[in-house]
């Protein structure tokens, strides 16, 4: 594709990457999170449900991160990501001046949930990630034991199917 038919086209590259998108966001609104979980059914609550199935995936991307088309299409991914959530704030109010702080906030979180959650991931242990949860994804609130565990286990399982998934897969939205 030329540079110019690339300027002019309305096509947006980054729609290969939709189907993936919008599953990330219905697993992220999957009432399990907020039930059994005890995430907070909030604002707050659903981005950071969102967030933390957009980071197993960018995750379980990273080990096919030599292939420039996944590197691509992890780029694509966070593209969407903040462009739904730039939509979303404008949708709730919050006015143009301080979209970009908030923007920037936002994927300063991911950036943190990424480190927490790739560490606690790889670990396999249950503790380590109950831990990153509850900083990142409870931010810190009062949650029962047995509402972090099962989060815990539930993010766990997601990942490991995602870890046997070929990346073909996954950018298909098929997971």
């Amino acid at each position: 594709m030329s540079v110019l038919s690339r300027l002019f086209s309305r096509k947006d590259p980054r729609e290969i990457a939709r189907a993936a998108y919008d599953r990330i966001i219905a697993m992220g609104r999957d009432p399990y999170w907020y039930l059994d979980g005890k995430v907070e059914d909030s604002v707050d609550g659903r981005f950071e449900a969102v967030t933390m199935v957009l980071a197993a995936v960018l995750l379980r991307l990273e080990h096919d991160d030599t292939d420039p088309q996944v590197r691509q299409f992890s780029v694509f991914l966070a593209e969407l990501f903040v462009d739904d959530m730039d939509g979303q704030l404008r949708q709730n109010g919050v006015g143009d001046l301080v979209v970009g702080k908030h923007i920037g906030k936002m994927m300063s979180a991911l950036g943190g949930r990424l480190g927490a959650y790739r560490e606690a991931l790889a670990s396999g242990n249950g503790d380590q990630l109950a831990q990153a949860l509850r900083r990142n994804l409870y931010r810190d609130a009062p949650v029962d034991d047995a509402a972090v565990t099962a989060t815990a286990d539930h993010l766990a399982q997601l990942y490991a199917r995602l870890r046997v998934l070929p990346a073909t897969t996954i950018m298909q939205g098929s997971f």
